[in-house]
């Protein structure tokens, strides 16, 4: 019994043979990198490839430069940019950049990290501020916000309070209440009189004797006249 050759079958064999080939080829251990058809062993840490290597020579590695970095195992020519710390992200420089590891940054005063991993922080949030009326329930940190809360009847906080105040009782004092209080702002108080009928009747006679001086003085011509007659009788 004879077998017809397929020539698919045969091309199909062929390119399945070739991508093993090739695969084994192109094959390299986890340290080393691809260079043409060689393995090259990679660069370590801190450094990046200056030079491939070539079959009778290894790769040829040189240090990151000021301002760069490569903090694993490479085949790379050029090492990584430093990452900058801006102001205007809210952020500032924790860690400065070294050649085998990466700039790390922290919030400011007053921020907290909003986007992380691990330890670095990518971008930061300003903490909230609460408003009167609120008080700061839980204070921000650089990794949370500041939570505000409602201040109840009877109480007030002006947003920078960790706890609302009770209004002013001005009766307890021997006050009198000039303005109730809101959430916003305590009551307000004033002195009460000791005898208001005192001070009435004393208004009331110091304006009879003001109206007596005043009349006195508009007719003080008819007056003198009146003198001058009855000395002469």
């Amino acid at each position: 019994m004879k077998f017809r050759r397929n020539p698919r079958f045969t091309a199909s064999l062929l390119i399945f043979m070739m991508n093993i080939f090739v695969s084994r080829t192109f094959t390299c251990h986890r340290t080393e990198y691809v260079f043409g058809d060689e393995c090259c062993p990679m660069c370590p840490i801190g450094t990046r490839v200056k030079t491939d290597c070539e079959e009778d020579k290894s790769t040829s590695c040189q240090p990151c430069r000021e301002g760069t970095f490569m903090n694993k195992m490479n085949g790379l020519k050029k090492c990584l940019s430093c990452r900058e710390c801006g102001a205007g992200s809210g952020l500032k420089m924790k860690t400065s950049c070294m050649i085998r590891s990466d700039t790390v940054c922290e919030p400011l005063e007053g921020f907290y990290c909003s986007e992380f991993t691990g330890y670095d922080c990518f971008e930061a949030k300003k903490h909230r501020r609460c408003e009167p009326g609120e008080y700061i329930s839980q204070r921000g940190t650089s990794s949370t916000d500041t939570v505000c809360s409602t201040c109840s009847d009877g109480t007030f906080s002006n947003g920078t309070f960790t706890s609302c105040q009770n209004h002013t009782q001005c009766d307890s004092e021997g006050l009198k209440l000039l303005r109730a209080g809101t959430k916003t702002e305590d009551a307000q108080c004033g002195e009460i009189p000791s005898d208001w009928t005192g001070l009435i009747v004393g208004g009331v006679l110091g304006l009879l004797v003001l109206v007596f001086v005043l009349t006195a003085w508009c007719y003080r011509d008819k007056i003198q006249r009146c003198l001058k007659i009855s000395k002469n009788l």
